[in-house]
Protein backbone atom coordinates (compact mmCIF):
# COMPACT_ATOMS: atom_id res chain seq x y z
CA UNK A 1 0.00 0.00 0.00
CA UNK A 2 1.59 3.49 -0.68
CA UNK A 3 2.84 5.47 2.48
CA UNK A 4 4.02 8.96 3.09
CA UNK A 5 6.73 10.63 4.76
CA UNK A 6 5.54 14.15 5.26
CA UNK A 7 7.65 17.20 5.38
CA UNK A 8 6.80 18.59 8.81
CA UNK A 9 7.79 14.64 10.30
CA UNK A 10 11.72 14.92 8.49
CA UNK A 11 14.86 15.28 10.60
CA UNK A 12 16.04 18.96 10.45
CA UNK A 13 19.43 20.50 11.48
CA UNK A 14 19.84 24.21 11.06
CA UNK A 15 23.79 24.96 11.44
CA UNK A 16 23.17 28.80 10.72
CA UNK A 17 25.12 28.53 7.27
CA UNK A 18 22.85 25.69 6.12
CA UNK A 19 19.18 24.86 6.56
CA UNK A 20 18.80 21.15 6.31
CA UNK A 21 15.59 18.69 6.40
CA UNK A 22 16.70 15.20 6.04
CA UNK A 23 14.32 12.58 4.64
CA UNK A 24 16.35 9.71 6.36
CA UNK A 25 18.64 9.43 9.13
CA UNK A 26 21.73 11.33 8.54
CA UNK A 27 24.19 12.57 10.37
CA UNK A 28 22.88 13.25 14.10
CA UNK A 29 19.52 12.38 12.69
CA UNK A 30 18.55 8.92 13.43
CA UNK A 31 14.99 7.56 12.76
CA UNK A 32 15.27 3.49 12.59
CA UNK A 33 11.89 3.78 10.71
CA UNK A 34 13.06 5.87 7.84
CA UNK A 35 16.81 4.36 7.40
CA UNK A 36 16.85 4.45 3.62
CA UNK A 37 14.68 2.91 0.92
CA UNK A 38 15.66 -0.27 -1.00
CA UNK A 39 19.35 1.36 -2.52
CA UNK A 40 17.87 4.98 -2.03
CA UNK A 41 20.04 6.29 1.22
CA UNK A 42 19.73 10.10 1.23
CA UNK A 43 17.28 12.89 0.52
CA UNK A 44 18.51 16.05 2.30
CA UNK A 45 16.60 19.48 0.84
CA UNK A 46 19.61 22.29 1.35
CA UNK A 47 19.76 26.16 1.69
CA UNK A 48 22.77 27.26 1.60
CA UNK A 49 23.81 30.65 2.89
CA UNK A 50 25.32 33.23 0.71
CA UNK A 51 29.46 32.52 0.40
CA UNK A 52 29.29 29.69 2.82
CA UNK A 53 29.51 25.74 1.86
CA UNK A 54 30.52 22.26 2.93
CA UNK A 55 34.57 22.31 2.66
CA UNK A 56 36.42 19.23 1.21
CA UNK A 57 35.24 15.77 2.60
CA UNK A 58 35.41 12.25 1.21
CA UNK A 59 33.20 9.64 -0.10
CA UNK A 60 33.80 6.22 -1.20
CA UNK A 61 30.76 3.38 -2.74
CA UNK A 62 28.14 5.91 -3.11
CA UNK A 63 25.91 7.42 -5.92
CA UNK A 64 25.58 11.01 -5.24
CA UNK A 65 23.24 13.30 -6.91
CA UNK A 66 22.88 17.06 -7.25
CA UNK A 67 19.40 18.24 -8.48
CA UNK A 68 19.57 22.03 -8.12
CA UNK A 69 16.27 24.47 -7.34
CA UNK A 70 16.97 27.75 -6.42
CA UNK A 71 20.78 29.43 -7.00
CA UNK A 72 23.97 27.96 -7.67
CA UNK A 73 26.26 25.61 -6.16
CA UNK A 74 30.10 25.50 -7.23
CA UNK A 75 31.89 21.87 -7.53
CA UNK A 76 34.81 21.23 -7.35
CA UNK A 77 36.76 17.23 -6.49
CA UNK A 78 40.19 15.41 -6.53
CA UNK A 79 39.20 14.39 -10.16
CA UNK A 80 39.90 17.87 -11.15
CA UNK A 81 35.97 18.24 -11.99
CA UNK A 82 35.08 21.94 -11.55
CA UNK A 83 31.36 23.17 -12.11
CA UNK A 84 28.83 25.48 -11.38
CA UNK A 85 25.49 23.53 -10.74
CA UNK A 86 22.42 25.38 -12.09
CA UNK A 87 18.65 24.79 -12.08
CA UNK A 88 17.75 22.63 -14.29
CA UNK A 89 21.03 20.87 -14.06
CA UNK A 90 21.36 17.38 -12.76
CA UNK A 91 24.97 16.66 -11.50
CA UNK A 92 26.00 12.77 -10.70
CA UNK A 93 29.40 11.50 -8.78
CA UNK A 94 30.41 7.68 -8.24
CA UNK A 95 32.50 7.92 -5.58
CA UNK A 96 33.90 4.43 -5.90
CA UNK A 97 36.56 3.71 -4.45
CA UNK A 98 36.94 7.11 -2.74
CA UNK A 99 36.89 10.90 -3.81
CA UNK A 100 37.00 14.15 -2.13
CA UNK A 101 34.68 17.03 -2.84
CA UNK A 102 33.87 20.50 -1.83
CA UNK A 103 30.32 22.74 -2.76
CA UNK A 104 30.03 25.97 -2.19
CA UNK A 105 27.56 28.98 -3.12
CA UNK A 106 29.57 31.29 -5.06
CA UNK A 107 26.65 34.05 -5.06
CA UNK A 108 27.45 37.23 -2.28
CA UNK A 109 23.55 37.40 -2.04
CA UNK A 110 21.50 34.30 -2.97
CA UNK A 111 21.01 31.07 -1.15
CA UNK A 112 21.38 28.29 -3.05
CA UNK A 113 18.63 25.46 -2.94
CA UNK A 114 19.29 22.04 -3.27
CA UNK A 115 18.58 18.25 -3.27
CA UNK A 116 20.95 16.34 -2.08
CA UNK A 117 20.74 12.24 -3.05
CA UNK A 118 22.29 9.36 -2.18
CA UNK A 119 21.94 6.21 -3.20
CA UNK A 120 23.71 2.88 -2.74
CA UNK A 121 25.35 1.34 -6.11
CA UNK A 122 24.98 -2.00 -7.95
CA UNK A 123 28.98 -2.70 -7.38
CA UNK A 124 31.20 -1.85 -4.56
CA UNK A 125 35.08 -0.53 -5.59
CA UNK A 126 34.14 1.46 -9.08
CA UNK A 127 36.10 3.68 -10.40
CA UNK A 128 35.06 7.49 -9.51
CA UNK A 129 33.05 9.40 -12.55
CA UNK A 130 31.43 12.92 -12.21
CA UNK A 131 28.78 14.06 -14.98
CA UNK A 132 26.24 17.43 -15.34
CA UNK A 133 23.28 17.67 -17.41
CA UNK A 134 20.92 20.14 -18.18
CA UNK A 135 16.86 19.35 -18.51
CA UNK A 136 14.67 22.61 -18.82
CA UNK A 137 11.48 22.94 -17.87
CA UNK A 138 10.12 22.42 -21.18
CA UNK A 139 11.48 18.59 -21.39
CA UNK A 140 10.14 18.34 -17.56
CA UNK A 141 6.68 20.11 -18.80
CA UNK A 142 3.48 17.93 -17.90
CA UNK A 143 5.48 14.85 -18.81
CA UNK A 144 7.55 12.58 -16.85
CA UNK A 145 11.26 13.03 -18.24
CA UNK A 146 13.79 9.99 -17.38
CA UNK A 147 17.09 12.32 -15.88
CA UNK A 148 18.94 9.29 -14.61
CA UNK A 149 18.85 5.49 -15.35
CA UNK A 150 21.18 2.58 -14.79
CA UNK A 151 22.13 2.38 -18.76
CA UNK A 152 21.97 6.46 -19.47
CA UNK A 153 19.00 6.25 -21.37
CA UNK A 154 17.54 8.95 -23.86
CA UNK A 155 20.16 11.14 -22.48
CA UNK A 156 19.77 10.58 -18.35
CA UNK A 157 22.84 10.45 -16.58
CA UNK A 158 24.16 7.01 -15.31
CA UNK A 159 23.81 6.15 -11.80
CA UNK A 160 24.88 2.51 -11.36
CA UNK A 161 22.12 1.15 -9.85
CA UNK A 162 18.61 0.21 -10.52
CA UNK A 163 16.90 2.87 -11.02
CA UNK A 164 15.10 5.22 -13.22
CA UNK A 165 14.98 8.53 -12.05
CA UNK A 166 12.19 11.01 -13.52
CA UNK A 167 11.26 14.98 -13.20
CA UNK A 168 8.35 16.49 -14.02
CA UNK A 169 6.69 19.84 -13.68
CA UNK A 170 3.10 19.31 -13.95
CA UNK A 171 0.51 22.38 -14.72
CA UNK A 172 -2.18 23.09 -12.63
CA UNK A 173 -5.22 20.04 -12.93
CA UNK A 174 -2.55 18.18 -14.85
CA UNK A 175 -2.63 14.22 -14.44
CA UNK A 176 -0.16 11.89 -15.65
CA UNK A 177 0.33 8.18 -15.18
CA UNK A 178 2.90 6.03 -14.31
CA UNK A 179 3.72 2.19 -14.83
CA UNK A 180 5.41 0.76 -12.32
CA UNK A 181 7.71 -2.15 -13.66
CA UNK A 182 7.48 -5.27 -12.19
CA UNK A 183 9.64 -5.82 -9.04
CA UNK A 184 10.43 -2.23 -8.16
CA UNK A 185 9.47 0.21 -5.59
CA UNK A 186 8.61 3.49 -5.98
CA UNK A 187 9.57 7.03 -4.02
CA UNK A 188 8.09 10.16 -4.88
CA UNK A 189 9.35 13.18 -3.99
CA UNK A 190 7.75 16.54 -3.81
CA UNK A 191 9.58 19.43 -4.86
CA UNK A 192 7.13 22.34 -5.35
CA UNK A 193 3.46 23.12 -5.08
CA UNK A 194 1.11 20.18 -4.25
CA UNK A 195 0.42 16.87 -6.28
CA UNK A 196 -1.86 13.90 -5.62
CA UNK A 197 -0.25 10.54 -5.89
CA UNK A 198 -3.19 7.70 -6.09
CA UNK A 199 -5.52 10.25 -4.01
CA UNK A 200 -3.01 11.31 -1.19
CA UNK A 201 -2.43 14.85 -1.47
CA UNK A 202 1.00 15.93 -0.88
CA UNK A 203 2.61 19.58 -0.64
CA UNK A 204 6.66 20.49 -1.20
CA UNK A 205 8.84 18.62 0.92
CA UNK A 206 6.29 15.57 1.01
CA UNK A 207 6.84 12.15 0.09
CA UNK A 208 4.64 9.00 -1.29
CA UNK A 209 6.80 5.54 -1.60
CA UNK A 210 5.39 2.03 -1.56
CA UNK A 211 6.42 -1.28 -3.13
CA UNK A 212 3.45 -2.93 -3.90
CA UNK A 213 1.29 -0.36 -6.20
CA UNK A 214 1.59 -1.60 -9.79
CA UNK A 215 0.53 2.10 -11.45
CA UNK A 216 0.57 5.61 -9.99
CA UNK A 217 -1.32 8.24 -10.72
CA UNK A 218 -0.01 11.84 -10.32
CA UNK A 219 -2.00 14.87 -10.64
CA UNK A 220 -1.12 18.65 -10.04
CA UNK A 221 -3.36 20.98 -7.48
CA UNK A 222 -1.52 24.12 -8.76
CA UNK A 223 2.15 24.50 -10.91
CA UNK A 224 4.15 21.71 -9.55
CA UNK A 225 7.56 19.85 -9.79
CA UNK A 226 8.27 16.31 -7.92
CA UNK A 227 10.75 13.30 -9.12
CA UNK A 228 9.95 9.75 -8.93
CA UNK A 229 12.18 6.98 -8.02
CA UNK A 230 11.49 4.02 -9.71
CA UNK A 231 13.63 1.53 -7.65
CA UNK A 232 14.77 -2.21 -8.30
CA UNK A 233 16.38 -4.80 -5.63
CA UNK A 234 19.81 -4.57 -6.55
CA UNK A 235 21.90 -3.01 -3.33
CA UNK A 236 25.00 -3.01 -1.84
CA UNK A 237 23.96 -2.64 1.98
CA UNK A 238 27.39 -1.46 3.38
CA UNK A 239 28.79 1.75 2.02
CA UNK A 240 30.38 4.85 4.14
CA UNK A 241 28.26 8.05 4.39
Amino acid sequence: MLKTRLSKDRGHADHGWLNSYHTFSFSNYFDPQFHGFRSLRVINEDRVEPGQGFGRHPHDNMEILSYVLEGNLEHKDSMGTGSVIKPGDVQVMSAGTGITHSEFNPSPNEKVHFLQIWMFPDKKGLKPRYDQKHFSKEEKKDQLKLIGSKEGRDGSVVIHQDIDLFASRLSKGKSLQYQIRDGSGFWVQVVEGEVEVNGSKLKAGDAAYGEDEAELSLKAGQESEFLLFDIGKDRVASAKA
